[in-house]
């Protein structure tokens, strides 16, 4: 019984050992190096379109993408469907219907040809888009049709409204009754997109033709010769390309020197592998790293994430002076009902060479954001010194920063932690970081918010001061309005879309915003929303 048990065992240890070998950090890049050449090949088919990765998995796919997107493959899981009001994307859309398509990249672990985030979740968010496109442009002809006979939409998209394509559109690998289940929901998903203030009135003018997913992975078959123009298509295309192969089959593939195991989505949860290596610290260093003796490749990557961590850590220390020069905005609405049109302010130098920004890392390019004309920035905390000419005060929500500030009360350095590691964290720190807000903003100062990423906890607390601080037109009013007004999950949700039409790289978790809503109604009866 005891030798029976003993092998149990040792089969055990052996196989899980030979899963770690198999799933090594060596094989894991090199897959994803192998699966950015499809990628490439793709892109290349379509130069005119952009190519985004959808966060994080897409991203370790290619070092040339022109922005990112999060669609999360839960909205698409069965039974689970879901339209994200916080996360929108409706950059993707504008981008779309401005370059006429676009090239989406991710991938996924499992034994399937695409993800749900391709399967499901892209699909719903296009048809929702259409449907709320649709319905803009149906209200605004009945509004003009006392006036003239001629629908003006009609001669901006040239084509009739009546005409436009608002079904749900599928993978045939998803079921008719899945479908049925799908469709079912779209009305409630588009009024509670109509009802977040998203500024669908420039989408409908930028998108010419409706938005339609299209597929493509390494089992599809393309005929290079008879690759089609995106503008003979009756639709906008948003393709949607699965970089990895779905084989099912143990795949070892050999080179001159050594064999290596192909790992299928090998970018995905890059925590549980990746060693603190980044997307972009990979492609700076990959055709070292690709031709190492996998055995070296652990000792490689912890000598390059150390290099770059003192990198930073110096760059800290010379952070330059921060001058007083207010950043100047012309003349433009910020009202936060999104009449205006959708701008997105990626750097806060004067405009770069094309030669400056083919030489940039995409996170060098598109990690800072004014949120509109309220004087507040956000972004990572490694980009202080790209913001130091043109802000008055900082407030760091997570790390220590060496600065030097011209002025007392200029600079404040809260200890946040995510929602994972303490539930209350973010909302024990609001308190001092809205009350600094006030202070600086009240005197029309320049306040930058930034985090780790620039992606969660700064937006959270920034979601928090705006709606603190700012009434419904977008200006200051020092929380005159917050004070008479009871913030439901709706009008919180609401402000989010207004920070994310500006900062397209928000992520907030949904920890996080439970503790802003948690903050926005201390010591306050609101009615049930």
């Amino acid at each position: 019984m005891g030798e029976e048990k003993g092998e149990r065992l040792s089969i055990y240890r052996a196989s899980r050992s030979i899963k770690r070998k198999d799933n090594s950090l060596y094989n894991a890049l090199r897959s994803i190096y192998e699966d950015s050449i499809f990628v490439s090949e793709i892109a290349q088919l379509w130069p005119q379109l952009p190519l985004l990765a959808n966060l994080r998995c897409g991203l370790w796919y290619s070092s040339h993408f022109d922005s990112t997107c999060y669609f999360k493959s839960t909205d698409g899981h069965f039974n689970n469907w879901s339209f994200s009001t916080s996360r929108l994307n409706l950059h993707v859309a504008h981008l779309a219907g401005q370059k006429g398509g676009c090239v989406i990249v991710d991938s996924t672990r499992k034994g399937k040809r695409f993800p749900d985030s391709m399967s499901k979740t892209i699909p719903i968010w296009a048809c929702v888009f259409n449907r709320a496109v649709k319905n803009h442009l149906r209200k605004m002809a009945a509004l003009k049709e006392s006036e003239s006979n001629v629908c003006h939409e009609d001669a901006i998209l040239g084509t009739s409204f009546p005409d436009w394509d608002c079904s749900l559109h599928l993978p045939l690998w998803v079921s008719g009754t899945e479908k049925a289940a799908i469709e079912n929901r779209l009305e409630d998903w588009t009024k509670q997109l109509e009802s977040t203030g998203a500024d669908i009135g420039s989408l409908a003018f930028s998108l010419r033709k409706p938005l339609r997913p299209l597929w493509i992975s390494q089992k599809s078959v393309i005929w290079l010769n008879e690759v089609p123009d995106c503008d003979s298509w009756d639709f906008t295309p948003i393709i949607l390309v699965s970089a990895s192969s779905s084989n099912g089959i143990v795949q070892n593939r050999t080179t001159s020197d050594f064999s290596w195991h192909y790992i299928p989505g090998a970018g995905d949860d890059e925590e549980s592998w990746a060693r603190h290596l980044s997307p972009r610290l990979f492609w700076k260093n990959a055709f070292d790293l690709i031709n190492l003796v996998p055995d070296l490749c652990n000792q490689r990557v912890a000598d390059i994430v150390e290099k770059d961590r003192v990198y930073h850590a110096q760059r800290g220390e010379n952070a330059p002076q921060l001058v007083v020069k207010s950043r100047k905005f012309s003349a433009g609405n910020c009202d936060i009902s999104y009449e205006a049109s959708s701008v997105c302010c990626p750097s806060l130098s004067s405009e770069p060479s094309n030669n400056d920004i083919s030489e940039r890392s995409l996170d060098e390019q598109c990690s800072l954001f004014w949120l509109g004309s309220t004087n507040i920035v956000v972004g990572p905390t490694q980009n202080v010194a790209d913001v130091a000419k043109d802000i008055d005060c900082i407030l760091n929500c997570v790390s220590d920063l060496s600065v030097s500030l011209p002025r007392p009360n200029a600079y404040l350095q809260l200890d946040i932690v995510t929602s994972k590691a303490d539930r209350f964290s973010l909302l024990n720190n609001l308190p001092s970081a809205v009350n600094f807000a006030k202070l600086n903003l009240s005197k029309r100062k320049t306040l930058f918010v930034c985090c780790h990423n620039g992606e969660d906890i700064s937006i959270c607390v920034s979601l928090a001061i705006l709606t603190s601080l700012f009434d419904d037109t977008g200006s200051f009013d020092d929380g005159k309005s917050f004070k008479s007004a009871c913030i439901t999950k709706w009008e919180m949700r609401r402000r989010l879309v207004f920070i994310c039409k500006f900062a397209i790289n928000a992520r907030p978790s949904r920890g996080n915003l439970r503790q802003v809503f948690s903050f926005l109604n201390r010591d306050k009866i609101c009615p049930v929303s």
